[in-house]
């Protein structure tokens, strides 16, 4: 029950600051920026997107690879995963439009959101070994989406397709969170 309360409060908290944190950036669109631009070199929130949110959201889902790996090491993985991508994003804010290519900071954030995106549809092929086809599907869109926010042409639009990636992401986790350890 503990790893899916918190896999809860780590969605509803990041829900919840996106909104809110996006009226504190003067013209931060959700259908054009990432989430990493929030906490942007430079950004008037920047320490407190990197630390409050970035770092609290990664370092609550270690917690829950922790303590899921007892019953799923691949819900564990994904846990893992989406971890690593938001503790390296607030050791590492990305540069100025979170660019493909940048400083070694910059090099450094975008390892993190492989690792996360990566690892994730990774962990959603394993997670659908044990829960079904779902969770393949959710594999196939991160893996995706992953690629897709490397696109230019899709630049006008990258913030909604990261946005559908981590909604597949955490959705997936709470589910496969939910399901590896009995809560429904």
């Amino acid at each position: 029950m503990v790893p899916f309360i918190l896999t809860l409060f780590a969605s509803l908290y990041l829900l919840i600051s996106l909104v809110f944190l996006a009226t504190k950036k003067p013209g931060y669109s959700h259908l054009k920026h990432t989430i990493s631009e929030l906490a942007e070199m430079g950004a008037p929130q920047q320490h407190f997107v990197s630390f409050a949110l970035f770092f609290v959201i990664g370092i609550t889902l270690l917690l829950v690879a922790f303590l899921v790996q007892a019953y799923s090491n691949p819900v564990a993985l994904l846990a893992l995963s989406i971890a690593i991508g938001y503790l390296v994003a607030a050791i590492f804010p990305c540069d100025v439009g979170s660019p493909m290519t940048g400083s070694f900071r910059q090099a450094l954030h975008n390892l993190g959101g492989g690792v996360e995106y990566i690892g994730g549809a990774l962990a959603f092929f394993l997670i659908a070994e044990s829960f079904g086809n779902p969770f393949q599907l959710l594999g196939v869109g991160v893996a995706g989406i992953g690629i897709a926010l490397s696109i230019q042409g899709l630049f006008s639009i990258r913030g909604f397709v990261q946005r559908v990636a981590e909604v597949a992401l955490f959705g997936g986790l709470i589910a496969s969170v939910a399901l590896s350890t009995g809560v429904v």
